[in-house]
């Protein structure tokens, strides 16, 4: 499995935020439903259990003093999942971009405000998540070895 790619994260977000913008400017006042605010702290807390996991797999894999040895098939499960969020947090922040994109011209009336700010927070959310995704991902990486320990 290759690492992800920032520039691939970066590009889906702009296509989705683009994608979104202009379906909303065509029918947002056809939409009966307002975002919901509660993908913000779910978001957060998914970027801080991915995080955490890291730090400590992280310290796993260099058999840190005091951490128990981690299993190849555990690390390659979270190696999975890191992608998986990286990607889902790029699309899901790329749709919120787009909301907000689309609901910052028209802050004069209540309701696009409050669209307006739980968009931007939730993008916001998606972006610590990547990061936290991508610093997961770097922690499952295999350490190299010391050149003077490579069999010769």
């Amino acid at each position: 499995m290759r690492p992800t790619r920032p520039g691939h994260l970066v590009g889906i977000l702009v296509v989705l935020a683009l994608l979104t913008w202009a379906l909303l400017h065509r029918f947002y006042g056809d939409i009966g439903w307002l975002l919901p605010w509660t993908a913000i702290p779910t978001l957060l807390l998914l970027a801080i259990g991915e995080g955490y996991s890291g730090w400590i797999t992280k310290a796993r894999i260099a058999r840190k003093p005091g951490t128990k040895p981690v299993e190849p098939l555990a690390v390659a499960r979270l190696a999975a999942l890191a992608k998986a969020s990286a990607y889902a947090g790029a699309a899901f922040g790329g749709g919120f971009a787009g909301f907000a994109l689309h609901t910052v011209g028209i802050l004069d009336r209540e309701t696009p405000r409050s669209e307006f700010f739980i968009a931007t927070g939730s993008f916001a959310a998606c972006v610590v998540l990547v990061v936290a995704a991508l610093y997961l991902e770097h922690a499952c990486r295999v350490p190299k070895e010391p050149e003077d320990q490579k069999p010769k």
